[in-house]
């Protein structure tokens, strides 16, 4: 398996920030941590094992990345106004200087596929639904997509911005977002075992937005054995992957 790492600066940030590419082609992935993780998590927790062979046989290129969660969305004792836009500041990270670099690097043209597990899904998703133009398809597994407890109740333009059930909620049928909606891939997945309680309600909520809408999406409910946690996420993202890679 190919892999290699870049640390650059960031002028959205004003630091050094880190990422890791897994696979030499094929579709191009972006990979969110699980709160408060790193950009080496998954290889850590044996994912890159799980998805050898799509990463070996060209298939699957994985482009994963860094948060700075424990400086936005986990740190409670913060003001909500500076935290959310330093988010917006990492976002414009992701997007503009992350996104064009691994374009360069994959050379497919093909838009991106994301995929997160936990707090990795909540930003997978808020990706996908800003950006249906980037991405094309997104498999969110055991996530929660408001922003309520993240920022607690706090709404402003930029929180709105980042808060799929709400963003979503308000747009009109028109937008030209909704057609690719229509036309993409949208796998949201929750467990019904331990630590899932929030996850699942969370999941509930954004699908009865998304068919308020009319935007078809694949949301799939687990057993109550299913737990939040990685041996779970390893055999989800194996059963949904084929599902999205031909795009």
């Amino acid at each position: 398996m190919e892999k290699r790492y870049f640390r650059k600066y960031s002028s959205c940030l004003g630091r050094d920030m880190e990422f890791n590419v897994y696979g030499w082609s094929g579709k191009p992935c972006l990979v969110f941590p699980c709160q408060n993780g790193r950009f080496y998590d998954w290889e850590g927790f044996g994912m890159m094992d799980t998805l050898q062979d799509y990463l070996d046989n060209g298939q699957l290129q994985l482009f994963c990345v860094d948060t700075i969660d424990g400086e936005t969305l986990s740190d409670t004792s913060g003001n909500p106004y500076d935290r959310i836009r330093l988010h917006e500041a990492w976002y414009n990270y992701v997007m503009e200087e992350v996104i064009p670099e691994a374009r360069q690097i994959n050379q497919t043209g093909r838009r991106f596929l994301t995929t997160g597990f936990s707090m990795g899904a909540y930003h997978a998703a808020n990706f996908f639904f800003r950006r249906p133009d980037v991405f094309d398809s997104v498999i969110a597994l055991s996530g929660v997509y408001d922003t309520y407890d993240m920022y607690g109740g706090y709404m402003d333009e930029v929180v709105y911005r980042n808060d799929p059930c709400a963003s979503l909620s308000n747009l009109s049928p028109d937008h030209p977002y909704m057609d690719l909606f229509r036309k993409d891939r949208i796998i949201i997945c929750v467990g019904q075992g331990a630590w899932e309680d929030m996850l699942l309600a969370g999941t509930r909520r954004l699908e009865q937005v998304l068919r308020s809408k009319g935007i078809e999406a694949w949301i799939d409910y687990w057993g109550y054995d299913v737990n939040h946690d990685w041996p779970w996420w390893k055999k989800q993202i194996r059963y949904f992957l084929p599902h999205v890679l031909d795009f």
